[in-house]
């Protein structure tokens, strides 16, 4: 990769390494990794097929957008505009909460960077390295731009909507050979339609979908605006009045470009195991442990005391009674009740047991309660640490260092197929044979010369 040239400021490395990232550049495991989170949100996508908010955001680009294009929309198998596919595919990316996560920066890169990428490389005719490159460089540059904005941020802000716009912004320009410059005003452009608040946990909105459909449109947009010569703020993200400036107390420039080249975020990428709120996995992993190691069921637990970091009640604190499934994923208890009723958390669960009363009374068992080793480690790691009280006087102490889907807990490919499998029949947005083909289409793409359409 072309050295990066010497600036008195960080968010133009940080464009100039997105501008200038070669496929060259980027080593076969994570390029491998790419592959598995590519194949990880496909089948996110297409479970949410029949999704009431996913329906409502393709009936919106439907009226606005034109009737067909080169970019798939895969929950309808229509095709559009590249930013009308890249806004629905986003949306429905993040509607089952199945998606990947990056802990350090609590930042959900597929939804936001493989949408757009993938509508603007069928629109363009692509290579299937072209779209890896352009996937790594949004990932690399979301989860920095997540890590600067820091653990003030994400109290208030969904840092997928933020960091988001930039990401998408990111990967578009790859994709579109922008300049060292064009990316910096790409990323300025990008920066300053970041938006995303978590109020709409405490009404069970639709909101959350429609942040990614906002941020990889968003992004989209800023990036092809750039390639015509419109500039952005220099420094949107480290400026006086940037990013950092007003939605963060402790933003860190330094993060912008930790060990750019070097240091491959996207490799620390984890997949979700449980179909809810990854800061309710932690607790999910280590009471299903405390449960098995001890034989026991639902009826025999008293009380269950989660040892959480504060972005945990904060955010999963403003639900109480879930009002709907969704809302249900971001609820300790609700998640709790499933595992320690049905030993998993999956889509199916939720749908039918979500308000059941035997998951609504072990709901109301379970408290979240401040960890200071917890909190400390957070979001570096995640640590799960359950107190289960016993319904005989017993008090059991459960642990998990790395939730399952964790770098060091993850997925094998077997079961990232198995997952997309299960996820594409939930949504019954592809059939086995064409979910294989799929698959197959995934582990092949460093070879594809022109990424055409996914599905029939």
């Amino acid at each position: 990769m072309t050295s990066l040239i010497a600036v008195d400021h960080p968010s133009q490395v940080l464009a100039t390494f997105a501008a200038e990232l070669q496929f060259a550049d980027i080593p076969a495991p994570v390029l491998r990794r790419t592959e598995d989170l590519m194949l990880d949100w496909l089948g996110s996508v297409l479970a949410a097929r029949t999704a009431r908010p996913i329906r409502s955001i393709e009936r919106f680009a439907q009226l606005m957008g034109p009737a067909d294009g080169p970019s798939e929309v895969l929950t309808s198998r229509r095709t559009s505009s590249p930013l009308f596919a890249a806004l629905v595919n986003a949306a429905a990316s993040h509607f089952v909460e199945q998606d990947d996560v990056h802990n350090g920066s609590v930042f959900h890169p597929a939804a936001v960077v493989i949408a757009p990428a993938l509508a603007v490389a069928q629109s363009i005719g692509a290579s299937g390295a072209q779209l890896l490159t352009a996937v790594v460089a949004g990932y690399e540059v979301g989860i920095r731009v997540g890590e600067f904005l820091g653990r003030s941020h994400y109290k208030i802000f969904h840092t997928t909507a933020t960091a988001g716009t930039i990401a998408a912004a990111a990967a578009v320009g790859r994709l579109l050979d922008l300049t060292p410059q064009q990316m910096l005003h790409a990323f300025g452009s990008a920066g300053t339609q970041s938006a995303g608040v978590w109020e709409f946990l405490r009404d069970a909105a639709d909101s959350k979908q429609l942040h990614c459909a906002h941020a990889a449109a968003s992004g989209l947009l800023s990036a092809y605006l750039a390639q015509d010569g419109f500039t952005g703020a220099a420094k949107v993200l480290e400026g006086a009045q940037g990013l950092g400036a007003g939605m963060s107390s402790d933003a860190d420039p330094a993060k912008l470009t930790d060990g750019l080249g070097t240091r491959w975020a996207l490799a620390e990428t984890s997949f979700k195991y449980h179909a809810s709120c990854r800061h309710t996995h932690p607790a999910a992993d280590a009471l299903l442990d405390v449960m098995t190691k001890n034989k026991l069921k639902h009826s025999d637990i008293a009380r269950v005391t989660t040892h959480v970091h504060q972005g945990a009640i904060d955010v999963l604190g403003r639900v109480t009674v879930p009002a709907t499934v969704h809302q249900g994923k971001f609820s300790m208890g609700t998640v709790l009740g499933l595992i320690a009723v049905h030993g998993r958390a999956g889509l199916g669960e939720f749908d039918r047991d979500f308000l059941a009363p035997e998951v609504a009374g072990f709901r109301d068992k379970v408290t979240m309660q401040l960890d200071t080793e917890v909190d400390t480690a957070y979001p570096a790691r995640w640590i799960g640490k359950v107190s289960v009280a016993t319904a005989d006087g017993r008090t059991l102490q459960g642990r998990v260092d790395e939730p399952k889907g964790d770098p060091g807990n993850t997925l094998s490919r077997a079961e990232i197929e198995d997952k997309m499998q299960r996820l594409a029949h939930y949504g019954e947005g592809a059939t086995t044979e064409e979910a294989n083909a799929m698959c197959q289409r995934i582990w092949q793409l460093a070879t594809t010369t022109q990424v055409g359409r996914w599905l029939p």
